[in-house]
């Protein structure tokens, strides 16, 4: 029940806050005044006050205790009416136990919105309206009075400066979160547009290529043409089949493509592009860094696409990278199966963190773009058992596949 109150307090002091204040201001002023009925019952009242309470110092009392509704909006004038009417109050003789909580409060509200160059001095005049409130008390009990309220009139200021401090600090934090956030998502995409690039000079390989054997075989068909019917009729089949295939690329690559502002025209950027017949060499350079691989292909192995051999192969590599950076020491494990999809997967046992599929781990993103672009699918994240698993399906154009386990090809399981 009172965490509920606190609750509903919390969330009335969001959307209106003069509410609060106004609710507070009046709890202030009749505790006040009922202060000041129970001290006129009491005995020995005379010590403390020259004049009953009477219309005028109840008018005083709710002059200065109410203005604390307004403390938010105005806290300079609210401290100005409250220390004003206070002083009005105890100078004409009311009792001068009374009246003062209403400017150590509004000192407060100033402290904790406005410079130190601006509430000391603040602090200062409360400290002296309290002096001088006891100072009308009895003489016997004038110096521990005022020792008493100067430590009070201190402990509110140093309260209200280390709530402005407080605010301050968790506005600036606030602004870096916010600026760090942006910072991300900028190096987020970024890091996808780097990885379009670099997929679409691999493209660019596989369409150079292809385009390659198609001016060579039709150079030949055209050699041949009277002499060897034969010869040039395969070589026009070779060439109808090459420009299905460098069709698709294309497509691929004019989906991804980006100019590089800082790309070399002359540099040599036509090596072979790498695929999973790489995969033993590629498994062998984890082992001698130090993980131990296991590699494991099943299925119907056949020739792919050049496409998705080159995603297939980066996608392994940088799966094999991050259990490098990320798990080692560990082991990792390479699973390739061959049926109506090609479908990869990557494990690892080690203790350490990958880079989550939801971050802003470089690798993952490029693993992404690459699957995306060729319509798979990517899961990756924590293993139950341990570790950490990469699972990539690519939809293979041209299935013609068996779906009953084969020996494993190519590296032998280890």
């Amino acid at each position: 029940m009172h965490a509920k109150v606190l609750s509903s307090v919390r969330r009335l002091a969001v959307r209106n806050p003069f509410i609060v204040d106004l609710l507070f201001s009046l709890l202030v002023t009749g505790a006040t005044l009922a202060f000041a009925a129970a001290l006129r019952a009491g005995a020995g009242d005379w010590e403390y006050a020259r004049r009953a309470m009477d219309a005028v110092g109840i008018g005083l009392t709710l002059v200065g205790n109410l203005a604390l509704a307004w403390r938010r909006k105005a806290p300079l004038t609210v401290l100005a009416i409250s220390c004003t009417a206070t002083a009005v109050f105890h100078t004409a003789g009311y009792n001068a136990r009374l009246n003062d909580i209403a400017p150590l409060l509004a000192l407060y509200t100033v402290a904790s919105r406005r410079l130190p160059a601006v509430s000391l001095p603040c602090a200062l005049v409360v400290a002296g309206l309290w002096w001088h409130a006891a100072i009308l008390g009895p003489d016997d009990f004038v110096w521990p009075n005022i020792a008493q309220t100067s430590v009070m009139v201190a402990v509110a200021w140093s309260f209200g400066t280390s709530t402005r401090m407080l605010v301050e600090r968790n506005r600036r934090l606030a602004e870096l979160s916010a600026r760090l956030h942006r910072e991300q998502e900028d190096r987020a995409r970024r890091a996808v547009t780097e990885e379009r690039v670099r997929i679409a000079r691999e493209l660019h390989d596989v369409v150079a290529h292809h385009m390659s054997v198609i001016v060579i075989q039709a150079g030949l068909a055209r050699y041949v043409f009277g002499s060897d019917p034969a010869t040039a009729r395969g070589a026009l089949a070779t060439i109808a089949d090459t420009g299905s295939e460098v069709m698709g690329e294309m497509r691929r690559l004019l989906a991804v493509l980006r100019v590089d502002a800082d790309d070399d025209p002359d540099a040599d950027n036509y090596a072979p592009a790498p695929g999973l017949q790489r995969l033993g060499a590629l498994a062998e350079r984890v082992r001698a860094a130090g993980v131990p691989v296991e590699v494991s292909i099943t299925g119907s192995v056949r020739p792919l696409p050049p496409g998705i051999d080159v995603c297939a192969y980066r996608v392994v590599q940088e799966s094999l990278t991050n259990v490098l950076k990320h798990a080692a020491p560990a082991t990792a494990r390479i699973c390739v199966h061959y049926g109506a999809e090609l479908e990869l997967r990557i494990n690892d046992d080690g203790a350490g963190a990958s880079d989550a599929p939801g971050g802003d781990g470089h690798g993952l993103i490029g693993m992404r773009e690459r699957v995306k672009l060729y319509k798979g699918t990517i899961k990756a994240g924590p293993r139950p058992s341990g570790g950490f698993e990469v699972v990539v399906t690519l939809p293979l154009s041209s299935p013609g596949h068996d779906d009953r386990p084969a020996e494993s090809h190519g590296e032998p399981n280890t």
